[in-house]
């Protein structure tokens, strides 16, 4: 355990705090990091604490300048989660109450229709060549296409090596995704065939541990390059963003994958009891749960379904309070 990044008078607690975390399957980067700012925050402000006070608690959680709700009631979780694990083993903490801060009205994925996926991908078709980027033009029409086709994540896609895509077989591996878990995913056999063109011109010398979508120096995109470039290839389509949190966004193109196949199962009489289990594992959901929410968002955006699916599967399509697997 490395507790070097933390400096503050809980550094010990917050080093375990984590590691105990990232034992049971999380992978607890983007909290850590959180919690990285807590300690320098304590550090400044409370460097001889030995309790976690509610003044503190408030202190840290309260709404910074041009910060979103959403982002204030996350650091508000994390901290409850810190505190709770401090009480846990009898250090006097303050524990903040679950949905202390009011929260923002639940994002509803956009779904897109056919017809702005096809614009959408004919403006990744015309991403020009930059010489900052030199394979930008060859990677953005493969990316795209891949993570609406195989259903990805972002960085499942963003992190994949060349070792991980099977061009024989068409067959991608997933690995240490959401709660750490690895999967096999095959590709339809356009997207491999897609997929052996690109290799041919991305990588002549190739090396398993290479990023099959390298960023310049051989290193993965970052999250900020994919989503400016989306935001590009959107506005070019012709398809409308609300502004932040507002979307659509890269993760619906997930969202309509699962919806798209749901969909087309429904109007071919498939037992969905049968393929939610298929749609759950290729998706690589950690519970039932997750995928049985695509049941009503697909009920709600395809409104002649709803009677079918709600006819046949009364039990099984879940409230639509939140966008299931929302995290990277």
């Amino acid at each position: 355990m490395n507790n070097d990044r933390y400096t503050g008078p809980f550094k010990d607690h917050i080093g375990r705090h984590v590691a105990l975390k990232q034992a049971v399957g999380y992978k607890y980067q983007t909290d850590a990091a959180h919690l990285a700012r807590f300690d320098r925050f304590t550090l400044e402000n409370y460097p001889e604490a030995t309790a976690l006070t509610r003044e503190m608690v408030l202190d840290w959680c309260s709404k910074k300048e041009h910060e979103t709700q959403a982002n204030q009631c996350t650091r508000a979780s994390i901290i409850r989660q810190f505190g709770l694990y401090l009480d846990g083993i009898g250090v006097a903490a303050y524990v903040i109450p679950k949905r202390y801060y009011p929260t923002e009205m639940p994002y509803v994925p956009h779904i897109y229709s056919t017809d702005e996926l096809q614009r959408f991908f004919v403006e990744t078709d015309r991403c020009r060549y930059c010489v900052e980027c030199p394979d930008r033009h060859l990677i953005m029409p493969l990316f795209f296409r891949m993570i609406y086709t195989c259903g990805l994540r972002v960085s499942e896609a963003r992190l994949l090596t060349v070792g991980d895509v099977d061009m024989e077989q068409g067959i991608l591996s997933v690995h240490h995704s959401k709660k750490d878990n690895s999967r096999l995913v095959p590709m339809s056999d356009e997207l491999t065939e897609r997929c052996r063109g690109y290799f041919r011109q991305v990588h002549p010398f190739p090396k398993d541990a290479d990023m099959f979508f390298p960023a310049l120096g051989g290193k993965p995109m970052t999250l900020t390059n994919v989503y400016h470039n989306f935001r590009r290839f959107l506005w070019r389509a012709g398809i409308s963003h609300g502004g932040s949190g507002k979307g659509p966004r890269i993760h619906d193109l997930r969202h309509t994958y699962a919806c798209h196949c749901l969909k087309q199962w429904v109007l071919q009489g498939k037992d969905l009891a049968a393929y939610l289990p298929v749609l759950k594992t290729y998706l690589g959901h950690d519970s039932f749960a997750e995928t049985a929410y695509y049941l009503r968002l697909t009920a709600d955006v395809f409104p002649d379904l709803t009677l079918k699916l709600e006819g046949r599967y009364p039990d099984m399509i879940p409230t639509l309070e939140r966008a299931a697997d929302e995290t990277d």
